[in-house]
């Protein structure tokens, strides 16, 4: 109940004060509308035991839920730092915007003490999420994400457009991958081996980052160099050299995914 008090709080008081029509913006307000909603969801059907018969007929309903709690931590956390970062004394109303910060920071603390407690406090095991190789594959997901939303510059020049296709193709494969996971009936029901199949998928990613962790700094700060006017935070250069330490932070993930994948250790399914 907590997280859906301090999300909706820190919704209303973000969107009465106004910000921007940039990418970062429109993700916090999705971040603190969706996870309550979701948290809601969840509750409900807890409530009226309905996850038992969601985990006895089609998924893992464990497995889901802690899922869940994983990405809106990381949703909740990386938008309190953005929110502070980029929007805190916006419009000069400092004041007001340290106090969205708190209740944003407070959100996300609420739903991080939820993931410690599944993991640590209460020792929940999950098949897939609540493991290393859905683990990673969650965070691939939200790297991804946040690189899409600080996309900015790419649009007149060739080289970083195939950079931002690049960047699109592995990224709807995740989420499936990791749905399959979740749902029992479905996997069991698929016409092809999806170990073998994740396997493929971390190659051409591995190779997709390669290319791009090339391609997008070389194309991008050449005769670029940061301007002396930029300030540390709010910054298109330094937007764009967010997705250039992104796209390397990606990179090592998809490579260790392969790798673990590949010596079949740590919870991973060897191919």
């Amino acid at each position: 109940m907590a997280q859906i008090i301090l999300s909706l709080v820190t919704f209303v008081l973000a969107a009465f004060r106004g910000g921007s029509s940039h990418t970062y913006w429109n993700y916090a307000m999705f971040t603190w509308a969706f996870c309550p909603i979701m948290t809601l969801i969840i509750t409900i059907i807890e409530m009226f035991k309905l996850d038992i018969v969601l985990n006895l007929f089609c998924m893992d309903w464990s497995d889901f839920t802690t899922g869940m709690a994983m990405s809106s931590t990381l949703m909740t956390v990386s938008v309190a730092i953005i929110y502070a970062n980029f929007y805190a004394c916006l419009k000069l109303a400092c004041l007001y915007g340290w106090i969205v910060s708190i209740f944003a920071f407070l959100c996300g603390m609420v739903y991080t003490f939820e993931v410690v407690k599944d993991k640590i406090l209460d020792k929940k095991e999950g098949k897939y999420l609540a493991a290393l190789p859905g683990f990673f594959k969650v965070l691939e997901a939200f790297i991804s994400c946040m690189i899409f939303i600080s996309l900015t510059g790419y649009r007149d020049k060739p080289a970083l457009i195939i950079c931002v296709i690049a960047y699109i193709i592995p990224f709807p494969i995740l989420p499936l991958i990791i749905a399959t996971n979740i749902l029992k009936k479905l996997k069991k029901c698929l016409p092809f081996n999806l170990d073998r199949f994740v396997f493929i998928f971390l190659v051409i990613s591995v190779v997709l980052y390669i290319f791009t962790a090339i391609m997008w700094p070389i194309f991008m700060f050449r005769n670029n160099p940061r301007p002396s006017d930029c300030p540390p935070s709010f910054c298109i250069w330094a937007i764009q050299f967010m997705v250039a330490f992104l796209t390397y932070v990606n990179l090592i993930l998809f490579t260790l995914d392969l790798i673990f994948t590949l010596l079949g250790i740590c919870g991973f399914s060897k191919t």
